[in-house]
C-alpha cells in the first residue's frame, strides 16, 4: 500500500510499504477514507523537531473497518470509524479519569505499540489500529459524503479547540480571545460560541481566515501582536482583558500574548503543541491571579458530545479544510500548509 514518510527537513515522500496485518487480537485494520496534515506535523517538516531516520507520519484519519482481531467486541467490519490522534484502551485509570492521552497502554501513530505490533502512520491507504475497542469511535451507519471533512476534524482539531475552551472555563456570556488562526484556533472559535461565549476575539492577520473566523462566530478581529495586540484586546474588553484566552499555537510569543491578554482572575486554555520555548512567568501570573489549564487534548472523550452537532449541521468544522489532494501528493500538502497557501489539507487515498 501507499503511505507517507518523512525523511528529513522538507522531505516528504509517498512510498510503497507493507500492508498492515492483525497481530494481537485486540487490533483492527481500517481502510482510510480521508486523512490530513496537522499543524503539528509541520514542526518536523520544518526541522524544528529533528528526524533521525525516515519514518511514517500522520495521525488523523477516518475510514471503514476491514477486519478485527478475535478479542475485539465493540468494533465490527464495515463500521465507519473516527480515530483520535492517539491510541488508548478506554479502560485504564487515566482513561477513566478523562485523560485518555495518558492511557497506560496507549501510544501514538507511526510507532511500535505496547502490545506487539506497529501502529501505522495516519497518512496511508490502510492502518492497523491497536486497542481498537478503546481507540476507535464508530458511527451508526455510513455518513453522507459531505460530512467527511467535519468528521475528520473530530479526530483532532475540533476536539482540541474544544479542549482549549473547556480548560479555560468558557461558558455563557464569556468574553474570549483566541490566539492562533490555524485549524485549531478556528475550531476553538466554534467551541467558544457553542459553549455560550458572547464576545469572541480572533487574532488573525489573514483575510481568508478572518472571514472563516467570522463565519464560525468571531465578533471581533485583532491583527495587532505583542504590546499593540494586548492594548487592542483591552480596548475591546473595557480595559481589563478577556475572561478566557485560548492559546492555539505553542510558541513563546503566543503564550506571552495569551497571558497578557487575559483579565485579572481570568484563565488561559492552552493546546498549542509547545515549540519555540514557551514559558510561564509565575510572578506576573501570581500578581494578577491568571491561571493556565490545558495540554494535549483527550479528543477521544469529546467525540460523543460533539458528533450530534456535526451530524445536525449545528457546527461545520470541516470548513477548515481549504485544499484537498490525493495521498500521492502529500509532499505538496505539506508545502501548501508550510507556505500558508492552505489552512489545512485533506488527503484522499
Amino acid at each position: 500500500m501507499l503511505a507517507t514518510l518523512i525523511y528529513g527537513e522538507r522531505d516528504i515522500r509517498v512510498e510503497e510499504v507493507p500492508d498492515p496485518r492483525l497481530s494481537t487480537g485486540a487490533d483492527a485494520v481500517v481502510r482510510v477514507v480521508a486523512a490530513c496534515v496537522c499543524g503539528s506535523d509541520l514542526w518536523p517538516y520544518r526541522g524544528v523537531v529533528p528526524t533521525e531516520e525516515p519514518h511514517r507520519i500522520g495521525h488523523e484519519f477516518v475510514g471503514i473497518v476491514e477486519s478485527v482481531g478475535d478479542d475485539v467486541e465493540r468494533i465490527h467490519p464495515g463500521d465507519f470509524v473516527i480515530a483520535p490522534f492517539y491510541v488508548c484502551d478506554g479502560t485504564c485509570v487515566n482513561c477513566r479519569n478523562g485523560v485518555s492521552t495518558s492511557c497506560l497502554q496507549g501510544t501514538f501513530w507511526g510507532v511500535d505499540d505496547k502490545v506487539g505490533g506497529f501502529a501505522d502512520g495516519g497518512q496511508g491507504e490502510f492502518i492497523r489500529v491497536p486497542l481498537a475497542d478503546g481507540t476507535l469511535f464508530a458511527l451508526d451507519g455510513q455518513p453522507d459524503a459531505e460530512l467527511i471533512p467535519s468528521l475528520l476534524a473530530l479526530s483532532d482539531v475540533m476536539g482540541t479547540g474544544h479542549h482549549a475552551a473547556v480548560s479555560a472555563g468558557v461558558g455563557p456570556g464569556s468574553t474570549v480571545a483566541v490566539v492562533g488562526d490555524g485549524a485549531v484556533g478556528l475550531c476553538a472559535i466554534i467551541a467558544a460560541k457553542r459553549l455560550g461565549a458572547t464576545t469572541i476575539i480572533a487574532m488573525s492577520r489573514h483575510a481568508d481566515r478572518q472571514a472563516l473566523a467570522r463565519e464560525f462566530g468571531a465578533t471581533e478581529i485583532v491583527e495587532e501582536r505583542g504590546d499593540e495586540g494586548v492594548a487592542r484586546i483591552k480596548e475591546l474588553t473595557g480595559g481589563i482583558g478577556a475572561d478566557q484566552v485560548l492559546e492555539c499555537v505553542g510558541t513563546k510569543e503566543s503564550m506571552d500574548q495569551a497571558l497578557r491578554s487575559t483579565r485579572p482572575g481570568g484563565m488561559v486554555g492552552y493546546v498549542g503543541v509547545p515549540n519555540g520555548g514557551p514559558e510561564l512567568p509565575i510572578r506576573p501570573m501570581f500578581g494578577r491571579n491568571v491561571g493556565v489549564n490545558g495540554g494535549v487534548a483527550p479528543v477521544r472523550g469529546y467525540m460523543a458530545e460533539l458528533l450530534p452537532d456535526v451530524l445536525s449541521g449545528a457546527i461545520n468544522p470541516g470548513l477548515v479544510f481549504d485544499l484537498e489532494l490525493p495521498l500521492s501528493e502529500a509532499a505538496e500538502a505539506y508545502a501548501a500548509m508550510d507556505e500558508r497557501r492552505a489552512t489545512k489539507v485533506l488527503l484522499r487515498p
